[in-house]
């Protein structure tokens, strides 16, 4: 079996061979190289002293973009890109750091191991394939006839999954030493199902720092620096972007909907006459990943999809085709294949409701105007000189590092990543767009992400000391109302103090609190009271409480009992899953990693203006 895994690698090496060739001539022909400041020889980052290659940074890249690709039945967006960017580098510099620590700890896989996981333990692609399926089960004959088929050494099946179990098998060996001693006794389950079941109801009274802006002014400056000295850590934040924006709106109108309506009827006549409904929606569906599939979405209960789709279909009998379903998404033909219960098997053809082709046409030639004024412009002038000619209203919004920019309520696509890519303060971004607006954007201000100086933070600083001091001034009163809560009850003390007595539900230690919030000091203490007992002032980082317990129910050891092995079961998975990601964590924190990712990313910034 291994010696046909080894004879069909050469397929896949002569496919790498060829991938390789075409990106080096691609970037050569692009200006990549040569010249430019990236070269076959470019180093994207050192690990531990190892270098990754550039090129072999963005060849798995492109891989992994064009796997999103074609299960998204799209182009990714830059922000989409820019993340996908981010997983192959982590990927990658994973990688290297796992294959140090294999060498260190003498870890080896054999031929034997190869062959033996190959049979028994197929990979999650090959479990979820239908064709290895039998009644919705993975059938493992049916995977294993197919591994000694000619079919899996010719397509060279062989030879990836050999190359997949020699990156895997040494992976969970390392794994399982790392979490090979975990346990979880029987009072730490007890102690966890408490957590969880025990609930509690309190009464308390609170003091809120409503007036910490007074106290901003007694905040010292040495305090601010030893607060800083102390939680600078905290202050290691994403990069923020101050954008302006305009747009010009791509919106339908009630026009477009009823045509978008009457293509869709035209699509339903079209199958009412005998096309079949498969057909039909591979070719004209605007859903693009159902409709490469004939429309397939699938078996499944209630809750998949939107109420109006959903309140459709399970008015249909099996083999009716609905009349057009109109949803926030456009218009549905719907098609129930199979009923049993709840569980429907659906099919279903989309029709967008889009721009007519006369609007459209003026709308792209608003845009062209824009771009053709302001796009890509160096000098932020332009930016505002384009938006007065063309009457737009320009709006600033934040953008942090790694999150989508929100823009009239959501998503800009590809802002974001064109903010954090190298650009400086005062350019303007290439024209945008998404199925709602045309978009562009000026970068006005950038601040890079990392630890954040004292400078930068002073002011966040100054806000929390304000709090600690606003709640500081109150605990002597907070201090005076427990002791007459305690000599009398908690309503005549927050009476005699003027304040309202506040009921909570019952709650469990892990549970959010209307009013006090979450595992916090106060939540703790509630569980530690007797029932009746007054609390002394308690003080969180947001406020003071005195509280009175009013009810407790404790968790049911019977129950637990009865459901301890599977909860063991749960807890040693999460405790070694645990384990791992701290393993991996200090892994990549005690080496020493140089990302030379955003140099080179301003040196091709600088090359190409």
């Amino acid at each position: 079996m291994l010696q046909n895994m080894r004879s069909a690698a050469k397929y896949i090496w002569i496919f790498i061979f060829i991938a390789f060739v075409g990106g080096f001539l691609l970037a050569e022909t692009s200006g990549l190289l040569g010249r430019a400041p990236v070269t076959t020889s470019t180093i994207v980052a050192k690990v531990n002293g190892e270098d990754i290659p550039y090129m072999v940074w963005a060849n798995t890249s492109a891989a992994l973009a064009q796997q999103q690709e074609q299960q998204m039945g799209r182009g990714l967006t830059m922000d989409e890109r820019a993340q996908v960017d981010e997983q192959a580098y982590n990927q990658l510099v994973n990688d290297v750091l796992l294959r140090q620590e294999y060498e260190k700890r003498g870890i080896r896989v054999t031929d034997e191991e190869v062959i033996e996981t190959a049979k028994y333990s197929p990979p999650p692609q090959f479990r979820q394939n239908p064709e290895f399926q039998t009644d919705g089960q993975f059938d493992m004959a049916k995977y294993r006839r197919f591994l000694a088929s000619p079919a899996a050494r010719q397509q060279g099946v062989l030879a990836q999954l050999e190359s997949y179990y020699r990156g895997e098998i040494p992976k969970e060996k390392l794994f399982t030493q790392v979490a090979s001693d975990a346990y979880v006794s029987d009072s730490r389950l007890w102690q966890m199902w408490q957590d969880r079941n025990d609930s509690v109801q309190v009464s308390f009274i609170s003091w809120l720092p409503a007036d910490a802006e007074t106290f901003a002014k007694s905040v010292t400056e040495p305090e601010i620096q030893k607060y800083y000295a102390d939680h600078v850590k905290e202050f290691d934040r994403p990069g923020r972007a101050v954008l302006s924006m305009m747009s010009i709106p791509r919106a339908p109108t009630a026009l477009d909907s009823a045509d978008a309506l009457k293509r869709a009827q035209g699509l339903r006549d079209e199958i009412g006459k005998g096309a079949k409904f498969e057909d039909v929606a591979r070719r004209a569906s605007d859903d693009t990943v159902s409709g490469a599939q004939g429309g397939d979405l699938g078996k499944g209960g209630k809750g998949r999809f939107v109420k109006e789709f959903e309140d459709a279909a399970y008015k249909m009998q099996p083999g009716q085709l609905s009349a057009p379903v109109k949803t926030a998404f456009g218009w549905h033909i719907i098609k129930l294949e199979t009923r049993k219960g709840d569980t429907l098997s659906l099919r279903h053809i989309l029709v967008k409701v889009k721009q007519s082709d006369s609007s459209a046409v003026r709308t792209d030639r608003r845009a062209d105007e824009l771009a053709r004024t302001a796009a890509g412009a160096l000098e932020a002038v332009k930016f505002d000189s384009a938006a007065k000619k063309m009457g737009l209203v320009v709006t600033q919004i934040e953008v942090r590092e790694g999150q989508a920019a929100q823009y009239l309520g959501r998503p800009a696509p590809s802002v974001s990543a064109w903010a954090f890519g190298g650009v400086r303060p005062g350019e303007s971004s290439d024209l945008f767009d998404d199925d709602n607006y045309y978009y562009l954007a000026r970068l006005d201000s950038l601040r890079q992400g990392g630890p954040q100086t004292i400078d930068v933070v002073k002011d966040e600083i100054r806000d929390r000391l304000s709090v600690q001091k606003a709640l500081d001034a109150k605990m002597a009163t907070a201090q005076k109302t427990a002791s007459v809560a305690a000599a009398s009850t908690l309503e005549a003390a927050a009476k005699d103090a003027g304040r309202t007595v506040q009921a909570t539900p019952l709650f469990t230690r892990v549970g959010f609190v209307m009013g006090m919030g979450q595992l916090n000091q106060a939540v703790g203490s509630a569980f530690a009271l007797p029932v009746g007992a007054v609390s002394t002032p308690i003080r969180t980082n947001e406020a003071i409480f005195v509280m009175r317990v009013d009810k407790k129910i404790a968790a049911d050891r019977t129950s637990w009992e009865k459901q301890k092995g599977a909860q063991r079961q749960q807890a040693l998975n999460a405790m070694r899953d645990s384990r791992v990601q701290a393993f991996l964590g200090a892994l990549r924190k005690d080496a020493k990693i140089e990302d030379r990712r955003k140099k080179i990313q301003a040196s091709l910034r600088r090359q190409s203006s």
